[in-house]
């Protein structure tokens, strides 16, 4: 028998060709993004922390729950987060990233870059935006019927299901809501059309009536989705050109107070949730956009999901002089609704460079306040006069982790 020996250089890898390492131009040690598509129940957690530490760029996942979502899907500890859903979040503030992430529900797409890599990366001076790909979400698009029809075709390998390929005329309804030409079809209203014959597909199209909402990708996003064995959902889509939207409302108290009623109230969802009433003209809360009927969402940055309505004012009223809602008006509440998803997942906080604002977020040292209550024919009712402490964050004071800021998911 003959042995074959190789040699190995460190700088030109190894002498058989078939075994040959690719150097690394850019600098040693710098991996690839991996991706997590994390999916948990309403009552568990994702199973790890988020910490911003002293002394070590970047924010951290840390304390991986043993047999918990995030280390079953393959997270390791000092990984640093990179994207959310999509968004590039190593340039943001810590908490609008822990934000980010509660905001996306139960089920959200991370992507993760090693620390080692991470650091030599840094020290390279790499940006870490370009190591992702510009585009992966799919899009979410709400279509209405003209008199033309939806403005788009649909076609599908013979004998086949669950595949379908859009063709949409140009200047139709499909293409002002922003379907690409040559898409793919992945969820019709909300489900998936995975199973789909042609005809059947046809018919739930007859069925939608006058408006139909459509997940699509193109090839590259499902491309992109299929290699890495993650499945393309509504959750991580990008809804920018829905009609529905949820608005941000920065009130500041006056003399006269904020100038409306919170009132507690059935949801369309079957739930109960935090509705805006008789708004006041000429006050701040009209001032800055409130309309009656819209249900809060989020109070300074802060999901209310799970709240009754004397929790939800005790938030309101924690500060003395300022409040930012975050609020859906009735037709986006049922979209929402009707597909699944809560519309805080979809809140595109804005980034700083865009020139817009966001949601300030107080300091921890604001006192609560008690609020006096009313009953009203549908629920109990409360003035609102204050505001509202923003999304809780945990300091850490370990010493061995240097921790500045950290948050459990």
């Amino acid at each position: 028998m003959s042995i074959i020996k190789f040699e190995f250089n460190p700088k030109v890898g190894i002498d058989n060709p078939a075994l040959t390492l690719t150097e690394d131009t850019d600098g040693e040690g710098v991996g690839e993004p991996r991706f997590y598509l994390l999916t948990k129940e309403s009552t568990e957690t994702f199973g790890f922390c988020l910490h911003e530490e002293l002394g070590c760029q970047g924010h951290v996942i840390r304390q991986l729950e043993l047999g918990g979502v995030a280390q079953r899907r393959g997270l390791q500890d000092g990984d640093r987060l990179l994207q959310v859903n999509g968004h590039f979040v190593d340039h943001m503030d810590h908490l609008r990233v822990v934000q980010k992430i509660k905001a996306s529900g139960n089920q959200v797409l991370l992507a993760v870059l090693d620390g080692d890599s991470y650091e030599a990366a840094k020290s390279l001076g790499r940006d870490l935006s370009q190591m992702l790909p510009e585009d992966i979400r799919p899009r979410l698009c709400h279509v209405t019927r003209d008199k033309s029809g939806f403005g788009f075709s649909v076609s599908c390998p013979e004998g086949t299901k669950g595949t379908f390929q859009l063709s949409v005329l140009q200047d139709g309804p499909a293409d002002r809501a922003g379907v690409p030409p040559g898409c793919w079809l992945l969820e019709l209203n909300g489900d998936s059309v995975r199973s789909y014959s042609h005809s059947q597909l046809t018919r739930k199209l007859k069925q939608s009536g006058n408006k139909v909402t459509l997940l699509v990708a193109s090839s590259a996003v499902e491309e992109f989705y299929r290699l890495r064995g993650l499945r393309v959902t509504a959750a991580l889509a990008d809804t920018s050109r829905l009609p529905f939207k949820v608005r941000e409302l920065h009130l500041v108290k006056g003399p006269a107070g904020y100038g409306f009623l919170l009132k507690e109230d059935d949801c369309s969802s079957g739930g109960v949730g935090q509705f805006l009433w008789d708004v006041d003209e000429g006050l701040p809360a009209e001032q800055a956009g409130m309309r009656e009927g819209d249900r809060v969402l989020a109070v300074n940055g802060e999901s209310i999901e799970g709240l009754d309505h004397e929790q939800t004012v005790h938030r309101i009223r924690a500060r003395e002089d300022q409040v930012t809602l975050l609020v859906i008006d009735p037709a986006g509440d049922e979209f929402y609704h009707s597909i699944g998803l809560s519309p805080l997942q979809f809140f595109e906080d804005s980034d700083p460079a865009s020139g817009s604002c966001t949601p300030s977020l107080p300091s921890r040292s604001g006192s609560p306040a008690l609020c006096d209550l009313e009953v009203a024919p549908k629920g109990p009712v409360s003035w609102l006069m204050a505001a509202a402490n923003s999304i809780e964050i945990v300091q850490s004071q370990r010493q061995e982790e240097h921790t500045k800021l950290c948050q459990a998911f």
